[in-house]
């Protein structure tokens, strides 16, 4: 969190605590300055002067910023949140999930942080900056957080190379192994991102009425941004792309190309025909592939597992295409690209993009 958000927030909160005491704003003003110092310098002193500050006020506020930011500086805040999720080992994946009836990554982290009073952000991308950087997977230690994926994807490292996640659709909450370099690895404890980010969860309890922070409208990104290049657009997915051509045999650049060519790296989109997500699959195929079409990472590994079966099968990516185009049924009906114009211009277009004759 920036100093300008912090500012901002104090300054709302400013407004809120005047309503309970006459006195307290002049000592909200000492406290923003505060806060902005200790930005910088990253000291311990915000915790202090902001529960000071909040304590005056004869609300529940003090007890709230204690669990924001205290409770986070503990040293052993890593062990207690490992110990905290194991408890929802083997519970169901649910995209974009953040109970007990169903976990994504990031809402397994979040659920079992609230559970030992750590307050933490919703989403990978956001928990990818809290606490401290572990330089590498050698040194992390159980309780760590581990963030893979190109930070769409967070565990929890339990040693020996392994971490506790909540994989994908149609998996459960379980220990396993970390399968690639991590792009980054945080530490839980006393810092100055931790710091900020339990400021930021403390002020927005206040402002919205002392109460448990709502996190229903905070979910796995399902959508791409709104930048118009596509490399823009393809970046939140490139890291899945290139893990699913890798396991599945496929030319480097296949899956994005096919993505690009089915929804634009749009994973809401859906077609007149019924086909849904990133890759565009219709109903029965993502049941027959055990996946839901609208969580663009299962996608993209069903995707390459589809693409993968179909290589294996007819023997060169253009038929594979045409294959996740217009079926395998159609393909072996004319022992070749169908002779459907949609099909023909799609096997043309990503071949294209691919840069191969496939």
């Amino acid at each position: 969190m920036s100093v300008a958000e912090i500012q901002a927030r104090i300054s709302d909160i400013e407004a809120r605590i005047a309503q309970f005491s006459g006195t307290v704003a002049a000592q909200a003003t000492k406290t923003t300055a505060s806060v902005s110092s200790v930005a910088s310098k990253a000291s311990s002193s915000v915790s202090s002067d902001f529960a000071d500050l909040l304590s005056t006020s004869g609300s529940g506020a003090s007890g709230i910023v204690n669990r924001g930011l205290r409770t986070l500086s503990s040293g052993d805040t890593g062990e207690k949140l490992l110990a905290a999720a194991k408890q929802y080992t083997g519970t169901a994946y649910k995209w974009g999930g953040t109970t007990p009836s169903g976990f994504d990554c990031s809402g397994l982290i979040q659920y079992a942080a609230q559970q030992i009073g750590v307050h933490l952000p919703r989403t990978a991308a956001e928990q990818a900056t809290v606490g401290t950087e572990v330089p590498s997977l050698a040194e992390a230690k159980p309780g760590d957080l581990v963030v893979l994926e190109n930070g769409h994807h967070i565990g929890i490292y339990v040693g020996d190379g392994k971490m506790l996640h909540a994989p994908k659709t149609g998996d459960v909450v379980k220990i396993s192994k970390v399968w690639e370099t991590p792009m980054t690895i945080r530490r839980l404890g006393t810092s100055a991102a931790t710091t900020a980010a339990g400021v930021g969860v403390a002020a927005a309890t206040l402002l919205s009425g002392l109460a448990t922070p709502d996190t229903s409208s905070y979910v796995r990104p399902a959508s791409l941004s709104s930048a118009s290049s596509t490399a823009s657009k393809s970046a939140p997915y490139e890291a899945a792309f290139t893990a699913a051509e890798a396991k599945y045999g496929l030319p480097s650049g296949l899956l994005k190309a096919v993505a690009k060519q089915e929804s634009g790296f749009n994973a809401n989109a859906r077609s007149g025909a019924g086909a849904t997500g990133l890759m565009q699959f219709m109903p029965a195929t993502a049941k027959s592939l055990g996946i839901d079409p609208k969580d663009p990472f299962a996608s993209i590994d069903a995707a390459g597992r589809y693409l993968g079966q179909n290589l294996t099968k007819f023997g060169s990516v253009s038929l594979a295409l045409a294959a996740y185009n217009a079926g395998p049924g159609n393909v072996s009906k004319y022992g070749g690209i169908p002779p459907f114009t949609e099909t023909q211009n799609y096997v043309k277009k990503i071949t294209a993009d691919l840069g191969s004759a496939a």
